[in-house]
């Protein structure tokens, strides 16, 4: 029986309407497949870019931390060597922590918590502010551990122990922060430790008495040992309390506990060296203000080199500042540059290359946790945000 013509029609238009649906629905999914491509070729880009910035951020910070070393170590040859000042190295260190206080409560007034107060912020952190008490204690601690070996032992054999901070500070790295290191970056670090103790010939070479008369030699090296040991855990203490302490305080306000934790000590080694105030700002000139700045910087430095890169690299950067400081201090002071302290000063340099080129996989327990939600670290500019706006 042939078919009605209108039941063929109808069956022709629902066969263009499906055909349609599904050209429709072919076109949604490219449609949704080039979307996802274009949004995660954007995530992978700005991940990128993310890392490019730390890694910029990261050299930036320990390139000027390098150069305000190298500096201060000059200026303060210059101070004492040449113009023969006669001012309280405690006082200078004291103003620079008064300086690095007052700069970082300005920078944290700039980004205080909703509905807080600076002086209730300040407050707070002073509350808080155990955890760099102990740290400024340590630091104390270093200083007479310093005193009471050079009481005992020369100066030559003094710098010879003291280059072991930088194997301590990996040791304590490993042990507090469960890092692991590359058999190439240790033998880079076993190597800056004999470039640095050969380039610093000059000061243990002298045929200067290893124990000073009426000292203890045993007494002197414990005391720098314990020095040089406590300089490593302090480093790698600081890092595990920017990075990984539940507080999530910031670095402006941990530099701000830590000068507050430091005025007291420095102030009684003052007391300590002139009781009755004799001579209390003695011999203070433009130099002694500019080195207590640079100080100050160079506190502040040191704690952002921690938070973008880590208190290994911190140290490269501080060992690095003896050749360059000596350099400069050969050039426009007449310090000695034997040809024994070139050669000593391209394998500190070669050596802090190894260390950081050394691209062999390694675990890092304690990398910091920001992260994007596709997993891609990012750059925290919270902290630096305070310091660029206009």
């Amino acid at each position: 029986m042939p078919s009605h013509p209108i039941s063929q029609g109808s069956r022709s238009l629902e066969s263009n309407d499906n055909n349609d649906d599904d050209d429709e629905n072919d076109r949604n999914h490219k449609q949704r497949k080039c979307a996802i491509l274009i949004l995660s070729t954007m995530r992978q880009s700005d991940g990128q870019k993310s890392v490019g910035q730390a890694a910029m951020i990261k050299s930036v910070v320990l390139i000027v931390l390098c150069l305000q070393n190298s500096v201060f170590t000059l200026l303060r040859r210059y101070s004492l060597g040449i113009l023969q000042e006669g001012y309280s190295k405690h006082e200078v260190l004291l103003l620079s922590e008064v300086i690095k206080m007052v700069f970082s409560a300005g920078v944290i007034s700039k980004s205080l918590p909703e509905n807080t107060t600076l002086k209730q912020h300040l407050r707070y952190l002073t509350q808080k502010s155990g955890k760099m008490a102990v740290l400024a204690l340590i630091y104390g601690l270093m200083n007479i551990l310093s005193f009471v070996s050079l009481q005992n032992i020369g100066a030559g054999i003094f710098t010879i122990f003291a280059q072991c901070k930088i194997l301590t500070t990996a040791l304590c790295s490993t042990m507090m922060l469960r890092r692991r290191y590359s058999w190439a970056r240790w033998r880079a670090l076993f190597a800056l430790m004999l470039g640095v103790l050969l380039f610093s010939e000059p000061i243990w070479n002298t045929g200067e008495a290893s124990v000073r008369e009426g000292g203890n030699a045993v007494v002197g090296v414990v005391a720098v040992l314990i020095e040089v040991t406590l300089s490593g855990f302090a480093s790698i203490y600081f890092e595990k309390v920017i990075k990984n302490d539940p507080e999530q305080l910031g670095i402006w306000e941990r530099n701000f506990q830590l000068a507050l934790g430091s005025f007291p000590i420095y102030f009684a080694f003052i007391i300590y060296d002139d009781p009755d105030f004799d001579s209390a700002g003695a011999g203070w000139s433009p130099v002694a203000l500019t080195l207590s700045l640079l100080g100050a910087a160079g506190g502040l430095l040191v704690a952002l080199s921690i938070k973008y890169a880590d208190a290994i690299l911190k140290t490269l950067a501080v060992t690095g500042a003896i050749v360059v400081s000596s350099v400069l201090d050969h050039y426009m002071l007449g310090g000695p540059l034997t040809p024994f302290m070139m050669i000593a000063g391209a394998q500190v340099i070669i050596a802090i290359c190894n260390y950081t080129f050394d691209s062999t996989p390694v675990g890092d327990t304690a990398a910091p946790k920001e992260s994007t939600s596709s997993g891609k670290p990012i750059v925290d500019d919270e902290e630096m945000a305070p310091l660029t706006k206009k």
